[in-house]
């Protein structure tokens, strides 16, 4: 009674498959791999790179015009009325 013998997993299995389909199984599968391979990788950096990442960071020049200087936005500022 505590543990299900290979028949039961299959069935279980069988019933899964039906329920939802191999396409969406397989989405599903490779949504988590990705997920766990995302979150390993930001692991790694988050731990290797906490103090050099600061100092490898290229240094921005400083002009008069402001870093996205996109003809089509306009730069203002709000003021309140008196």
């Amino acid at each position: 009674m505590g543990s299900f013998s290979i028949w039961h997993w299959l069935i279980v299995l069988l019933v899964v498959v039906m329920i939802f389909g191999t396409k969406k199984l397989r989405n599903m599968g490779s949504d988590l791999g990705g997920a766990v391979k995302g979150f390993k990788d930001g692991m790694k950096d988050g731990s290797s790179s906490d103090a050099p990442a600061a100092s490898s960071a290229p240094a921005q020049q400083v002009t008069g015009q402001p870093a996205n200087s996109d003809k089509s936005t306009i730069d203002v500022e709000a003021r309140q009325k008196s």
